[in-house]
């Protein structure tokens, strides 16, 4: 039975405008592989992000297998490292840090935020050698990022931030996203804008840079600058073009978007502005009826002047009122989910994999107490006063 209010109604902000730009893009385009759309993309999304680099990847899991796959094949991360991450997280950042050959450490979140926080890094850091720590910024809120940074600049930590769920969030010392070496977004339908798939990692430093193009592309260099090129058949003593057009520098995969994927990067970042203003007031909308219901809690955005709402989550007071208000929303025609996937190490494929396994107790709370509703532009009011109605 389709909702009457789906996690997400539509695949793109303005619909209708983008499906005929995008109609009118395949059937006059001279190519569909990745080529000037996509690096134009890139160009407009790196100003937009405020970093020196982007580069776009056929999904936010593909971005973050890259991005682990370039540090390691930089020297930067070795096998058996111990990798930090937020232990409420996405499945596809935990999974690369195990398939690669690293030592997968959970950091508990806080309530409050839903995010890891420098207090639970810090004690983690107590009993681990950390070497990276891949935090995430949760469902558009963040954890302070400046503290967390400074951590990692004393102790010699990489760190690295999913940013897929949080577009658009900002601190005072910056936007989410821009505190680490790099950084990874998602495209995905339902996302702060889509490109149906898509990712991408931004990042300031050169050297990971053509790395990650290095490792999108099979290991070769045919989309480095003509600099980097140089540097690299001089120092592998490649000869000529011939040659270079099937020599592999490093360990790669196939990661590449499309063309079509480029175009609509730049239709929707057109709407993004605006949509992230009105996913705000929607989610002012709902926090202000969930704010008078006592068996619900809202996090909180603590460190940030502006957040950028990717979904609205709440958490019930005790495990054993989450089922009352699931039954209401599905009653409704309202669409939920987890708080993404809750305590990593209750997955089954953390079980199977990760012998070690750790005290948790807030990720454990937000896995048995946390769900939320979508967030976008197209909610209307009616929808909003159902949501409401529900969680009152």
């Amino acid at each position: 039975m389709p909702y009457s209010v789906p996690l997400m109604r539509y695949a793109f902000i303005e619909e209708k405008a983008t499906r005929k730009e995008l109609a009118h893009f395949i059937l006059e385009a001279p190519r569909l592989s990745m080529g000037e759309q996509c690096a134009e993309f890139e160009k407009q999304f790196a100003q937009y992000q405020e970093r020196v680099h982007a580069v776009l990847f056929n999904s936010g899991g593909s971005a973050n297998l890259a991005l682990l796959r370039a540090l390691k094949n930089l020297g930067r991360l070795t096998d058996e490292d111990k990798v930090g991450f937020t232990a409420v997280t996405w499945s596809t950042n935990v999974m690369p840090i195990i398939e690669l050959g690293l030592m997968p450490v959970p950091v508990d979140c806080e309530l409050e935020t839903l995010n890891a926080e420098s207090g639970n890094f810090l004690e983690a850091l107590e009993q681990n050698d950390l070497k990276a720590f891949f935090l995430t910024n949760v469902l558009g809120f963040t954890g302070d990022l400046d503290r967390i940074r400074e951590i990692c600049q004393e102790r010699g930590i990489v760190l690295i931030e999913d940013n897929c769920e949080s577009l658009g969030s900002e601190l005072r010392e910056g936007k989410a996203g821009n505190f680490g070496v790099a950084s990874t977004f998602s495209f995905f339908v339902a996302h702060h804008m889509s490109t149906i798939e898509g990712g991408m990692v931004c990042t300031s430093d050169p050297e990971l840079d053509r790395m990650l193009r290095i490792v999108r592309a099979n290991g070769w260099d045919r989309n480095l600058s003509q600099d980097d090129k140089a540097a690299l058949r001089r120092t592998y003593e490649v000869a000529d073009e011939f040659t270079a057009s099937y020599t592999f520098y490093d360990l790669a995969y196939n990661l590449r978007p499309t063309e079509i994927t480029g175009f609509l990067g730049q239709v929707q970042l057109r709407f993004l502005p605006e949509s992230i203003e009105r996913r705000f007031e929607n989610y002012k909308r709902l926090a202000d009826a969930v704010s008078k219901n006592n068996e619900l809690r809202l996090p909180k955005p603590k460190y940030q002047t502006k957040l950028s709402s990717f979904a609205f989550p709440m958490l019930c007071r005790e495990a054993k009122l989450r089922p009352k208000y699931l039954e209401r929303l599905a009653k409704a025609g309202i669409e939920c989910r987890p708080i993404i996937a809750g305590n990593m190490q209750r997955q089954p494929f953390y079980k199977k994999y990760v012998r070690e396994h750790r005290d948790l107790p807030n990720a454990d709370d937000i896995h048995g107490c946390g769900f939320y509703v979508g967030n976008y532009p197209e909610l209307t009011e009616d929808d909003l006063a159902a949501i409401a109605a529900c969680l009152m």
